[in-house]
């Protein structure tokens, strides 16, 4: 399924750092922006994160909530936001069956001939209404952040 403008989510339970379940039914009544990315600790997934951990604030300020997204395990997390100071929250999505999975983010890629899976960089902003308002996919790290936050003050 490629998720579109106008669609719900799906309301699959993902894994805080802290081991805690979160869903994107917990944040309804608000704006949400989800960004799913490959890998923490890797140079574009950082910058990303730091990106949005810098604008974190502004996001608030926008009534808009941030959920960083990827397959990495719950305690992978908590060391990636330790080392680099994110404020952006992070969660993990399953391994199997997950919300990248279910948008359509977590695909088969290929490097140097080899296939593997693997999660295309994506952002997903989330109307107060739980309807999906815009999607970026993929992603180019650059200035996206900002990108993402002119769009949530619109919404």
């Amino acid at each position: 399924m490629a998720i579109a403008p106008g669609d719900s989510l799906p309301d699959v339970t993902l894994a805080r750092p802290d081991g805690a379940a979160v869903r994107p039914a917990d944040y309804a009544g608000q704006k949400l922006v989800l960004f799913f990315y490959p890998k923490d600790d890797t140079p574009g997934c950082t910058t990303e994160n730091l990106d949005f951990s810098a604008l974190s604030a502004d996001f608030a300020k926008a009534g808009t909530a941030l959920l960083g997204i990827s397959k990495d395990p719950p305690q992978k997390h908590a060391k990636f936001i330790a080392k680099h100071g994110l404020t952006a929250p992070l969660a993990s999505d399953p391994e199997e069956g997950g919300l990248s999975d279910a948008l359509g983010f977590w695909t088969e890629k290929s490097m140097y001939g080899r296939s593997y899976m693997g999660m295309v960089r994506s952002t997903v902003l989330v109307g107060t209404d739980g309807k999906v308002a815009q999607v970026w996919s993929p992603v180019k790290v650059k200035g996206h952040a900002a990108e993402v936050l002119e769009a949530a003050k619109a919404l």
